[in-house]
């Protein structure tokens, strides 16, 4: 099911852009369909021979990593409010956004890999497994808060509520670690059922769950973490509901309900958990009746919410745990059926200001019964689910015998008291009549809307006075736990007891805060006098305003502009560090041997040669070229010792690096500046002496020191014998070690993107400017002639361009923007010769890669170096007319296709990156072959090519179309001062020149994007 969810979020971006925001009604169907399910696992979970559900998928087998998924009745119980609210929720967004809302269609799939990630936390079975959904969950809530891009506030918000739960999780991360480590297994049941039998103890476990409870008291927005969540409010209504009430910040309480069995009785357990649940209980509830906002209001409701559920979990006896799971239903429906109609108020009335708000009940009754009867739950008021549940915990922390259970029952009857006074709050603020304050006209209330609010109504409605029906499903979980006294394990959920102490001291609960509703202006008065305490949101800005200063101190003294001082810095530490290691180590084992073959000594000779004149180089162009000779020294090399893929690749990147170079040194003064460091030459020519003989010490110590086979040795029989390929590189690449290749095509997506952020700094969306066919000038070549879409971009204030009206043959189509001094007839005749025949070359060697030398690293860059050769001949509009999409487009769709590719390991194999080789004869084709690892491969060439297009757009096109406006406003100011030395005279006309012509100076020493500024 979980892969059923990241499917939808595949698609959801085009079933947006394709239907609107009624797409949101056809992805509701994928979390209903997990709901249905869910339910028909019912009778294999809770039938007669009911057992827990368990599905064990490879994951990481060299490493004994296995995905774990088992579904018991609590990750049943979970499963039903992932995917029952949320298919609620996104039937909700249909009609929540306008039409027109910008970034939906990214909204929608980020919002459904979200329900995915959720849904595989709960079902996880793995520590690393579910850490790995945990983090997602993070990753997508960020995305979610964050949705308003353009809003301050929201950024805000998503960055802090990133920060602190990916802290927390960083916690946990080393806890689960540590877990695993003493333990020697990370699946949570067997972790449990070891703890109940007394197995795991000592500091080092005790050590670990601490570390695993921040993860969740961070997750759940527990005191001190509890900030983050009303800050997060800045998240749209849909959001709020869903992450914010129902599912994300339930993570934390799961895992402690799903710990408690096994850990409870350790050391700090009940201590950390009880104090910080009652706290953010009562803080919680405090600011809640401080709030004007409905929804700041209803932030601080869940947050004294998660208190309360928190504090009811952590005990893990049976009885206690049962209230546990009715609290967490009936909060999970009341808060978020609160929610969505807070977002029908605010869309209505244009504000969730209670103060502003008056006459709800007219206008918009329908949303004012919803509303009320879910704040009555919320309350604790009958037969609602939210009174029974309430009466549950009271009724089994009363019959707790523990001193524990007498302190917890204390505190959350004051924060209940502060439940009743703040849910009266809320259905005062936001549909009473205010006495001069104009009352809401009334509108339809949309089916759309309020369908949502009103099944969680029902549902709240009908579960109070059927909350025996869950008590069955409850026991089947609660029933396994250890009790702590005889009638441990006896209580039944119920929404009637008859009058007994838990009745009475609701009344007194419900009375109680009834009366600081009805005295809300001197309970204000108190509150305003009485100390705020610790302000958590001001101590948070505050350590990231210290870390912000003191990462400025630390910028100001190493950061300093100095590229010698920088690469000083680096050869020192590797000179101190490695060599230090080298000196103290005794157990060398030098095998040196001078040369393999006569022509290492060509290679060698060269290489030295190069490195001598590298250094005399007076010129920047002439560096790059002479260095460049290196890299194509390493070619000889490669193929001298029969490495003819190395070679290929080695000779292909090189020619790149070359062409990336020259494109930044267009923006550099020709000649290398002077020195102005403290280092003479013959000090740097120390420091690069000792760097050579470091490294050259490390390789031979590394080659002498080895006493197992390496793991290449069976990489030759593993490549054919399961890669089915005689290339040892490119099956290596793309099966052996695909994980290795998963990462770094990561890693160049990240560098493309990071590169083309440097130089577009606003963004670099959309496509370059293309030409429009105009069918009535086709030329009796049988050529068609092109014209600018935008006359104002193509013609930049160049005479010397030709009028592109001209009859006349170009043999590139872009050929006649550039200016003629520019233009090669014979590059422009080269490139239209060669570039399909090199596009063909590439796709050859994607495909050839399995067996000869090629793949589709290689493919990809043998057709960047086609891109290359249209950008050279043509400019930024033969690029455009080259590669007529995005790099962005590209780089996305080759990394899903690589990630498609990792999931379909699962299948059509047994684990992740399997693969599988399919071969048969086909008609006319012939005997043909294909292996599933060819569509990673294809991934891995798709990636390259938008690498090498979001170089030259960024590098290229853009640095071109900075170089063009400096020359358009140098032109500009050239003619004004012109004009202006005719009335002024010659004198003035040498200033305007001389200024501009030191203009023209700055503008060769200045570097990239800043110096195109002007």
């Amino acid at each position: 099911m979980t892969g059923a969810f990241f499917g939808a979020s595949v698609i959801a971006y085009p079933l947006v852009r394709l239907f609107g925001r009624n797409a949101f009604f056809f992805l509701a169907l994928v979390p209903f369909a997990g709901l249905l399910l869910s339910l028909s696992k019912l009778q294999k979970i809770f039938g007669p021979a009911g057992r827990p559900i368990v599905e064990n998928l490879d994951w990481i087998p060299e490493l004994g990593l296995e995905g774990v998924f088992r579904l018991d009745v609590l990750s049943w119980i979970m499963t039903l409010l992932v995917t029952g609210v949320g298919a609620l929720v996104f039937i909700y967004c249909a009609r929540y956004f306008p039409p027109d809302e910008p970034g939906l269609a990214r909204f929608a799939g980020i919002f459904m890999a979200f329900a995915g990630m959720m849904y595989g936390l709960v079902v996880a079975d793995e520590l690393l497994m579910l850490y790995l959904f945990w983090e997602g969950t993070t990753v997508f809530s960020y995305l979610l808060i964050g949705h308003s891009q353009s809003r301050r506030r929201s950024r805000q918000a998503a960055l802090q509520a990133l920060i602190v739960t990916t802290a927390g999780g960083l916690a946990m991360l080393v806890g689960m670690i540590l877990l695993i480590t003493a333990t020697g297994t990370g699946q949570i049941s067997t972790l449990i059922d070891r703890a109940q039998q007394g197995m795991d103890t000592g500091p080092v476990i005790v050590s670990a769950i601490i570390l695993i409870l921040i993860g969740a008291i961070s997750k759940s927005a527990l005191l001190p973490f509890h900030f983050w969540l009303p800050g997060a409010m800045a998240a749209p209504t849909p959001v709020s509901a869903y992450l914010h009430a129902a599912a994300m910040v339930k993570a934390g309480i799961y895992l402690v309900l799903r710990l408690a069995p096994g850990y409870n009785n350790i050391p700090g357990w009940t201590e950390v958990l009880l104090t910080l649940g009652l706290l953010t209980m009562f803080i919680g509830g405090w600011q809640a009746l401080k709030q004007t906002d409905l929804k700041l209001l209803l932030a601080f409701g869940t947050v004294s919410q998660l208190g309360f559920l928190t504090t009811m979990a952590s005990f893990g006896t049976p009885d206690i745990t049962k209230a546990a799971l009715g609290l967490l239903i009936a909060h999970a429906l009341f808060k978020s059926c609160l929610f969505l109609c807070v977002g029908i108020i605010d869309h209505r009335a244009g504000t969730r200001d209670l103060t502003k708000l008056s006459g709800g009940w007219k206008a918009f009754p329908v949303v004012a019964v919803c509303a009320t009867i879910a704040a009555a739950s919320m309350a604790g008021l009958p037969p609602m689910l939210g009174f029974a549940a309430k009466e549950a915990a009271y009724s089994t922390l009363l019959s707790s015998p523990d001193k524990a259970s007498i302190i917890g029952f204390i505190g959350i009857m004051i924060g209940s008291i502060l439940t009743v006074a703040y849910s009266a709050r809320f259905v005062w603020g936001a549909f009473s009549s205010k006495p001069g304050v104009d009352d809401i006209a009334r509108r339809d209330e949309k089916l759309g809307l309020v369908v949502s609010p009103l099944i969680l109504t029902a549902l709240t409605l009908a579960l109070g006075p059927g909350a025996g029906l869950l008590d069955g499903y409850f026991s089947a979980w609660t029933a396994d736990l250890p009790a702590v006294a005889a009638g441990d394990g006896h209580y039944h959920l119920a929404l009637w007891h008859g009058f007994g102490p838990a009745l009475a001291f609701t009344a007194v609960t419900l009375a109680a805060g009834l009366a600081i509703f009805f005295l809300r202006r001197p309970f204000a008065s108190v509150q305003s006098t009485l100390p705020s305490g610790i302000d958590f949101h001001e101590l948070y800005r505050r350590l990231i305003g210290w870390m912000e200063a003191l990462a400025l101190w630390v910028t100001a003294r190493t950061q300093r502009g100095s590229l010698p001082f920088y690469q000083g810095v680096v050869y020192f530490v590797l000179v101190a560090g490695i060599g230090l290691a080298v000196i103290v180590n005794d157990t060398w084992n030098i095998e040196f041997r001078l040369s393999d073959t006569p022509l290492d000594f060509i290679v060698a000779t060269v290489l030295i040669v190069v490195a001598i004149s590298a250094t005399r180089a007076k010129k920047r162009f002439t560096a790059v070229v002479v260095t460049g000779i290196s890299g194509y020294a390493m070619v000889a090399y490669f193929a001298f010792v029969g490495a003819p893929d190395l070679a290929l690749t080695q000779v292909l990147v090189e020619t790149i690096t070359i062409v990336v170079f020259v494109l930044v040194l267009r923006r550099l003064p020709a000649r290398i500046g002077e020195s102005t460091g403290r280092l003479t030459p013959a000090w740097r020519a120390i420091i690069g002496g000792a760097v050579g003989l470091t490294v050259m010490l490390v390789v031979l110590i590394a080659a002498g020191v080895r006493v197992a086979d390496p793991v290449s040795t069976d990489f030759g029989q593993l490549a054919y014998e399961l890669g089915y390929g005689q290339n040892i590189v490119n099956v290596t690449l793309v099966d052996i070690r695909a994980w290795d290749t998963m990462g770094e095509i990561s890693v160049l997506v990240a560098a493309g993107t990071g590169v083309a952020g440097l130089i577009f700094v606003r963004g670099r969306e959309g496509h370059l400017h293309r030409f429009e066919r105009k069918k009535d000038g086709t030329e009796a070549a049988g050529r068609v002639r092109f014209h600018p879409v935008s006359e104002d971009v193509v013609d930049l204030h160049n005479p010397e361009r030709e009028d592109l009206s001209q009859k006349r043959v170009s043999w590139l189509i872009a050929g006649r923007t550039l200016a003629p001094r520019n233009r090669s007839i014979i590059l422009e005749v080269t490139a239209r010769l060669i570039f399909h025949a090199v596009i063909v070359f590439s796709v050859y060697l994607l495909f050839a890669g399995h067996n000869e030398p090629g793949g589709g690293f290689a493919g990809g860059l043998v057709a960047g170096l086609a891109l290359v050769v249209r950008y050279l001949a043509g400019g930024k509009y033969e690029l455009a007319e080259a590669a007529p999409f995005t790099p962005s487009g590209m780089l996305g769709t080759g990394l899903v296709t690589a990630i498609l590719t990792v999931v379909g390991g699962w299948v059509w194999g047994d684990t992740v990156f399997d693969s599988v080789y399919l071969e048969g004869d086909l008609p006319l084709l012939g005997h043909l072959s294909f292996g599933t690892s060819t569509l990673f491969d294809i991934g891995v060439y798709l990636i390259v090519i938008g690498l090498m297009l979001d170089i030259l757009r960024s590098l290229g096109a853009e640095v071109d179309l900075h170089q063009e406006r400096d020359e358009a406003m140098l032109t500009n100011r050239i003619h004004d001062n012109v004009h202006f030395s005719d009335s002024m005279g010659a004198t003035a006309e040498h200033r305007a020149v001389s200024e501009i012509m030191d203009r023209v100076n700055e503008l060769d020493v200045d570097n990239g994007a800043e110096g195109g500024r002007l």
